[in-house]
């Protein structure tokens, strides 16, 4: 099992190998590298696909803290750009990762060729939102995720992909994967809620920029995702009429459609990867 000791802590990562650009994938609270599955399989062999798990999610390890706070998140996607040697990235981070993506590219953008943020937010959590958050999350501590699937999921997924009949079984592994969660999750969704605003720093941003989000996203509602267009100078935003907080799962056809060609045009060499 790849684990990379960056920051205090290791890291379990994805390396297809290659020679060409590095994308580099960070999952959304409570997924892990699966969440870009889709993308690494219509990517690789064009590209060098890395991606891993947050501190305290997926195979990395758990630290200590009460709350991972998304300080520590960022501190950490930084140390492992290092640490690999593959810097300057494409980096692509849905919710979660894109917390990770707009601080690199607003404090390191030397670490970065470009930006791609999949249903994100620059600000904190909505003050409503707060209690029932933690509510969730102390089921999650206490007891588990199992009673509180079916209330998570549909913050995760879209009305679309919830109710097509053709996609249960897409749903059941989704669902088993949320549940499969280790009860210390908690310490990861503490820092999200806790979560500060960088709407301060996104002006200063140069890295090119794609912004997708699904018009179905509940937990970062597409306002968020335009808010954060608007100041990103020279940010290309993408809608999806069917996507929700996990498109890249979701909607992977119509998220690979823009997302292949965006990482082309900003690809360190655009001839070798035309086609």
């Amino acid at each position: 099992m790849p684990m990379r000791s960056v920051n205090g802590t290791r890291l379990y990562y994805e390396d297809t190998g290659g020679s060409g650009d590095v994308v580099l994938f960070s999952h959304g609270l409570l997924w892990s590298t699966r969440l870009f599955d889709p993308q690494v399989e219509a990517l690789r062999g064009r590209f060098r696909c890395i991606s891993y798990d947050h501190r305290g999610q997926g195979q990395s390890d758990v630290p200590p803290e009460s709350a991972i706070d998304v300080e520590t998140v960022y501190a950490d996607a930084v140390a492992l750009i290092e640490s690999l040697g593959v810097a300057p990235v494409h980096f692509v981070g849905l919710s979660m990762g894109g917390f990770v993506g707009m601080r690199l590219a607003a404090r390191r953008p030397d670490l970065l060729r470009s930006l791609v943020l999949l249903e994100t937010s620059a600000d904190p959590e909505p003050i409503a939102n707060v209690p029932r958050y933690t509510a969730l999350n102390l089921v999650a501590r206490y007891v588990g995720l199992a009673p509180v699937a079916t209330a998570v999921m549909r913050i995760m997924f879209g009305a679309s992909f919830l109710s097509d009949p053709g996609r249960a079984e897409e749903r059941a592994l989704w669902r088993t994967r949320l549940t499969g969660n280790r009860r210390d999750i908690y310490r990861a969704v503490n820092g999200v809620i806790k979560r500060k605003a960088i709407t301060e720093e996104l002006p200063r941003i140069r890295t090119p920029t794609l912004v997708i989000v699904g018009d179905e996203d509940r937990a970062t509602v597409p306002a968020k995702s335009e808010r954060i267009h608007s100041l990103i100078p020279g940010s290309h935003l993408v809608r999806l009429s069917r996507g929700g907080h996990s498109s890249s799962v979701e909607e992977p056809a119509l998220v690979n459609a823009e997302l292949a060609p965006f990482l082309t045009q900003h690809a360190s060499n655009q001839a070798a990867h035309a086609g």
